[in-house]
């Protein structure tokens, strides 16, 4: 059996930018409606992100088998370098002509407050992938991305009979009740977290019970609180890890789901996929930015063991 993992979602250049002083001391809040204003920004740094390639560094990290499949722009040249650097699988990535890559600039103050502002460009694109010709698939993921893509990437893996996880993150706003009825019924696995779903539940109008029902396991995630995953009419509890040091939270989510990914495609039980999820997003909020851990998987397994007290493998 294959063990590759299809990894759908968004590939994107953070700008993080900082501003040395505080953004209410500029904003006049009687003027907002004719704001002009511009901010000396003395430092600035380019992180590689994207929900796709933040999932699929993690798993590899893991020794796991991650296709990346993805949508870039005319300028993403070196990105594809880093990428094959790393040892990801690339072919499923798409070029887009005339685009720029998806980014994001973030402008922050003293008091961490931000003002951002995204591009989605090449991101708009990924509906042009096909799932069908990626070859044998253990499981997929249908992570942020653009909008026609999730859902077309979504309908590809239900038809095909690849199971996948529903993770719609930041672009839930994007659905529908309808939509979102249509990707849980197609998926195997519905990643949020409890804010999500909230939002999950409001807008489809169904319960805890009723939506874990549907699936093969519902994975629900509280931040410092540690997660849920509700299987099989099981809740499993799932404990935070102690992070060396709290550095940025910027791609846990994806860590955490790239460890869930592993243990589905290595046949773990769902209490030992979850504790992996949860050590992965430990070892990465100690680490700016998405991809700049880097862990052998030695060091994860003694981690795991001292976190957990016993070996997942």
């Amino acid at each position: 059996m294959t063990h590759t993992a299809l990894i759908c979602g968004s590939i994107a250049f953070d700008k993080i930018m900082q501003y040395h002083g505080r953004f209410a001391d500029t904003l006049l809040a009687d003027q907002l409606h004719r704001v002009n204003v511009s901010f000396l920004v003395p430092s600035l740094r380019l992180e590689y992100g994207g929900c796709a390639v933040n999932i699929a560094y993690n798993l590899k990290l893991l020794g796991g088998e991650p296709l990346v499949m993805g949508t870039i722009g005319q300028d993403g040249g070196d990105y594809l370098e880093r990428m094959r650097k790393q040892g990801l699988d690339t072919r499923a990535i798409r070029t887009i002509p005339g685009a720029y890559t998806a980014q994001c600039f973030v402008t922050a103050d003293q008091d961490n407050n931000q003002i951002n502002a995204f591009h989605p460009g090449a991101m708009q694109h990924s509906h042009e992938n096909n799932v069908g010709d990626q070859g044998p698939l253990r499981v997929a993921i249908i992570s942020p991305d653009g909008r026609d893509g999730m859902l077309k990437h979504a309908a590809d893996c239900a038809a095909l009979g690849v199971p996948f996880m529903f993770d719609p993150g930041q672009q839930l706003p994007m659905f529908s009740g309808d939509e979102l009825l249509r990707c849980i019924d197609g998926a195997s696995y519905l990643a949020c977290n409890d804010y999500e779903f909230e939002v999950v539940m409001d807008r489809t109008g169904l319960g805890l019970e009723q939506i874990a029902a549907r699936l093969d396991a519902l994975v629900v995630t509280r931040g410092g609180e540690g997660s849920d995953i509700y299987a099989g009419g099981e809740r499993h509890r799932i404990p935070a890890v102690q992070a060396e040091q709290v550095v940025d939270p910027t791609g846990c989510g994806d860590a955490y789901r790239a460890g869930l990914l592993y243990g589905i495609t290595q046949g773990f039980d769902w209490p030992t996929t979850g504790r992996i999820a949860s050590l992965l997003g430990a070892i990465k909020i100690a680490h700016a930015g998405g991809q700049n851990h880097s862990v052998a998987p030695e060091e994860i397994d003694r981690r795991f063991e001292a976190a957990f007290g016993y070996r997942f493998r």
